[in-house]
């Protein structure tokens, strides 16, 4: 649903309330004066200094939404910092903070905006994101958030089945994602996320962190009850950047040397996921809920 076609649905339940015409005439003016704000969607995530990975997810996403909601312009942000002085170092790019890109949006006119982030959970990065959006919200007439990936039940399931829907197993093979994990409570969402694929069904994963619990140890000891020698190696992340290519895949003390030490055979599937079409569509449904208000 667009903005226009929430704002019609609105406006239908307002020609309940006003059986006057000094009614219908204030609703059609306010009608009117909706179409007329120049709107905005700003696309956040924490980045990526790996161009290959970003042309694949970040800028594929950034796509998908100009292309569902045309008559909003797209704009970029991340989160952090490092990252972005990173691209103006290495590749002469330039990315915005929050910030920055709210003012840069106000500066062209932009007067309704939805901050969509691609952030995996609700966590540290979102919580800044958030602040920097709520002082900046005198900037416009409307401002409106979406959610992180899991952040409902149905994002959960949805997220489970858009992974297994592009990824295949051998009998004999266990899937093992890598995720960020962090300190903030949110970090409870990739237990959740395991226990999700199990009770849908899907008893050949295992969800571990980088920076958290659970931890690559962990992982290792449930992959042993398993009794499988074979894993597949995957990262729960929206781009399969540093984490992916190093900590998870990389030759030396990364996940796949230890698994490999250990006598597992390895393979490895070194995809983000906003490289896949039904993790995109939670993210854009996002958006559309925002809209919805």
């Amino acid at each position: 649903m667009n903005w226009q076609k929430c704002f019609h649905k609105n406006l239908q339940t307002q020609r309940f309330r006003f059986a006057d015409g000094a009614g219908r005439t204030a609703a059609f003016r306010r009608r009117r004066e909706y179409d007329s704000m120049k709107k905005g969607i700003l696309i956040v995530s924490f980045g990526t200094s790996h161009l290959d990975t970003l042309e694949k997810t970040i800028a594929v996403i950034e796509r998908e939404a100009a292309e569902k909601f045309p008559q909003a312009g797209v704009y970029r942000a991340f989160t952090s910092s490092v990252i972005i002085r990173k691209l103006k170092r290495t590749a002469g790019l330039a990315a915005d903070t929050v910030g920055e890109a709210l003012e840069r949006m106000a500066a062209d006119g932009v007067e309704e905006v939805i901050v969509q982030p691609t952030h995996i959970i609700n966590g540290i990065e979102n919580d800044a994101m958030m602040e920097s959006l709520m002082e900046h919200m005198g900037l416009f007439r409307q401002t409106r958030a979406g959610k992180p990936l899991l952040s409902s039940v149905d994002d959960y399931k949805k997220s489970v089945h858009a992974v297994m829907a592009e990824t295949e197993l051998e009998p004999d093979e266990m899937l093992v994602l890598m995720g960020h994990g962090t300190d903030h409570h949110a970090n409870s969402a990739y237990p959740t996320l395991e226990y999700t694929f199990h009770t849908l069904g899907y008893t050949q994963v295992l969800v571990g962190t980088v920076e958290s619990f659970p931890e690559f140890n962990n992982v290792m000891a449930r992959l042993e009850i398993s009794g499988k020698k074979k894993a597949v190696l995957m990262p729960f992340m929206l781009v399969a950047g540093d984490h992916a290519k190093n900590d998870m895949a990389g030759e030396e003390d990364s996940w796949k040397s230890r698994l490999e030490e250990a006598g597992y055979e390895v393979r490895v599937i070194l995809k983000g996921l906003g490289e896949l079409e039904g993790i995109r569509k939670i993210f854009l449904e996002h958006i559309e809920e925002a809209a919805e208000g």
